[in-house]
């Protein structure tokens, strides 16, 4: 069947519903497309009949598919043995790098920040044998979530059919031009995705520090090295950057920020599947140590502003922890002191008993109080979503972010377009303990906004139905949780594994998802 007799509407593999045409290249068509199954927007290319590369496209976007950066647009199904060959992958909403620099060039640290992710992602992309090749400012976004994400790895060069030639020194030429944009808000080499270009003169394109004065010297000295190659050890010192790896190692060594989020050009944020990544701040020191970015969006809290950034409640939240860890430590003092006081005043009127009774009877341990709870290492993670139901994933990639004693990084649930209760009976985080500990208490840090909770303990994670749920990972205590909480265990549970089990989730940004920034399980 060719693909220009598709029309809006028509459904394939029974799942992917074509919505509307995005671009038409050569025969390959890109749709806006709905998962039906999982209710949830994606983008789908089909192909016409008899065009040459649909083989070469489907095997490029199953290898990319493999690659284990959250950075790289997923792909999600390929297929090319039915009538209509299709490939669908992630629909990313937000703003690229053409969108950013629509009001005028970015500050340095920011571009930075963001074409140093971009290198990362291709890097990765290149260690499994997978290049771009047509890297150009569309190509690269800031999604709506707060996560890079660039579009094409794999798929946009077997669709041009693009030789690949010197790929990675093509690929850091790329990447070093989406640095020129953002720092000067032209393209070198001429027009391209709505910039213009960037200023001749006779030695050809200008070096950016000569079209923006002011810039950072070792940064705009690294841009030339890797848009202009040609200019280097002449008008910049230093040797060309030829690969991507070149290109990340040179950048950590300059100052780099996340770039500031705009308003996307839709209003309703899609399920960041697979994202997502990190989200945080460059370390500014030039250290080259970071937060990256990440993936799906917190709620907001209440309170908040409805334009808020995840990066400023994050900064409130950092700048908050402090006055509430000193109010806490004063609380505690106070109240030491009181029942000091009172527990003096009382022996000084007690009369003497002549025959006291052993101090040590009946106690927990030596000192009379309980055993003190500490931490229990986890030794993995994933996401939790057993089939039937589920699909098996639930952005597994991400799940170490919930336990790197990190806060400004998290695991997140999909975003759900219906309440959670209304689908399933639950999504989740499973902790491996590495083997079977008796847990008493787990302490979690989540938005401030209502998630339903229950914390499910046992040595077996075989799990079928909602029956085998409950025999395998019983429901040690459950709780609603709202920013940091401890759930206690009443008596303790054994198992070697800890499911963070959400039955409700909260609404966000027209979702419902649920987001972890930090657990930890206690154990006495």
């Amino acid at each position: 069947m060719s693909t220009f007799l598709i029309e809006p509407g028509a459904k394939l593999a029974n799942r992917y519903r074509l919505d509307h045409v995005v671009t038409e290249t050569g025969g390959a068509t890109r749709w806006k497309a709905t998962d039906e199954t999982l209710a949830r927007p994606v983008a789908v290319w089909t192909f016409a009949e008899g065009f040459p590369r649909t083989s070469e496209v489907v095997r490029a976007a199953r290898a990319t598919s493999r690659i284990p950066d959250a950075r790289v647009t997923q792909v999600f199904d390929a297929d090319d043995t039915g009538p209509v060959p299709y490939v669908v992958e992630e629909w990313v909403i937000g703003s690229s790098l053409a969108d950013l620099l629509a009001q005028g060039p970015m500050e340095p640290e920011r571009a930075a920040g963001l074409v140093a992710e971009a290198a990362e992602a291709i890097a990765a992309a290149h260690a499994g044998g997978l290049t771009h090749l047509c890297l150009a400012p569309d190509k690269l976004m800031w999604s709506s979530g707060g996560a890079v994400k660039v579009i094409g790895i794999g798929v946009d060069a077997a669709l041009m059919g693009t030789g690949a030639g010197n790929a990675p020194a093509i690929d850091a030429q790329g990447l070093g031009a989406l640095l020129y944009a953002g720092l000067t808000g032209t393209w070198p080499g001429g027009p391209q995705s709505g910039l213009p270009p960037a200023p001749q003169g006779p030695a050809g394109t200008y070096p950016p520090g000569q079209v923006r004065p002011g810039l950072p010297e070792p940064l705009a000295g690294i841009t030339t090295r890797a848009a202009l190659p040609q200019l280097a050890g002449q008008m910049v010192p230093g040797p060309p950057i030829t690969s991507p790896a070149e290109l990340c190692a040179a950048l950590a060594e300059v100052p780099r920020l996340i770039p500031l989020p705009v308003a996307p050009a839709e209003s309703a944020p899609s399920p960041e599947n697979g994202t997502s990544r990190r989200t945080g701040e460059f370390d500014a020191t030039g250290s080259g140590a970071r937060r990256s970015m990440r993936g799906s969006q917190a709620a907001a809290p209440r309170s908040e502003p409805q334009g808020s950034s995840r990066m400023d409640r994050r900064a409130s939240r950092a700048q908050a922890s402090p006055k509430r860890f000193l109010v806490g430590v004063l609380a505690v003092v106070l109240f030491v002191g009181v029942v000091a006081g009172a527990w003096t005043i009382g022996v000084s009127l007690r009369p003497q008993d002549e025959n006291p009774t052993d101090p040590s009877a009946g106690s927990v341990d030596d000192t009379g109080d309980p055993a003190e709870l500490t931490p229990i290492e986890i030794a993995s993670s994933d996401g939790f979503d057993p089939m039937p139901k589920g699909d098996g994933s639930e952005h597994g990639d991400n799940a170490r972010f919930a336990h790197d004693q990190d806060p400004s990084t998290d695991w997140s649930t999909e975003g759900y377009k219906d309440p959670l209760e209304m689908q399933k009976a639950g999504v989740g985080l499973k902790l491996d303990l590495g083997d079977s500990q008796e847990v008493h208490a787990v302490e979690l840090t989540l938005p401030e906004a209502d998630h339903q909770v229950e914390v499910r303990i046992g040595d077996s994670d075989a799990v079928n139905d909602e029956a085998s749920l409950n025999e395998n990972l019983p429901v040690a205590q459950e709780a609603t949780v709202n920013g940091t909480q401890t759930i206690e265990i009443e008596g303790g549970a054994t198992g070697k594994y800890v499911v963070i089990w959400f039955t409700r989730l909260p609404s966000d940004g027209g979702d419902w998802r649920g987001t972890i920034y930090e657990v930890e399980v206690l154990g006495a």
